[in-house]
Formats: structure tokens, C-alpha cells, sequence
């Protein structure tokens, strides 16, 4: 469990920033909690959404049954692609949440 939490916040803030740096605008300026925030976000929502478009109808591999974060051999680029992108959405949303104006 322990773990778990620790891969979470580290990944967080690496989708997060990966997210700030493509979301558009200039208008993402603030704090790194809420970028990790948005990348915690943006790892979790985007591995649901891949999952429930593409992942779900993988079959066993490894021994073990595909599931929502596991689902192929290897590294999955392109749930990781989707992680991003929910993150940048996440990250635009928080800009206008937080009430960030162009400079």
C-alpha cells in the first residue's frame, strides 16, 4: 500500500508537469501541489478512460488477467498518452478555477 501511494504521488507530478507543459496558455502559474494534484487526476481518470475504450477487451497475459493499470506486456504508452492528456485538461481547469489570468 505503501508503495502504491509513493508511485501515485511520484508519477502525480511527473503526468502533472508533462500536462502543464502541454496544455495551452501561459495562464498555468501555480503551486507544485495543485500541478501533482492535477497529475494524480490525470493518472487515474485517463487509466479509466483508456481501460474503458481499449483496454478491457484485452486477454490474459503474464498469468494474470488484464486490468485497469496493468493491462499489456510492457510499458503502455498509450495509456500513459491519455494520462497526459486528462492531466492537461485537469491543469487548464485548475488555471480557471484558481482564477489565473494571461499576464
Amino acid at each position: 500500500m505503501l508503495w502504491t501511494i509513493i508511485v501515485t504521488i511520484v508519477g502525480g507530478a511527473v503526468i502533472g508537469l508533462l500536462g502543464k507543459a502541454v496544455a495551452p496558455g501561459d495562464r498555468t502559474k501555480f503551486p507544485l501541489w495543485l500541478t501533482i494534484v492535477c497529475g494524480i487526476v490525470g493518472m487515474l481518470v485517463g487509466s479509466f478512460i483508456y481501460w474503458g475504450l481499449f483496454g478491457s477487451n484485452n486477454g490474459d497475459f503474464d498469468n494474470h488477467e488484464a486490468t485497469w493499470d496493468n493491462a499489456t506486456n510492457g510499458i503502455d504508452w498509450l495509456r500513459h498518452a491519455w494520462q497526459v492528456g486528462v492531466a492537461a485538461v485537469a491543469v487548464i481547469v485548475a488555471a480557471a478555477l484558481t482564477g489565473r489570468k494571461k499576464a
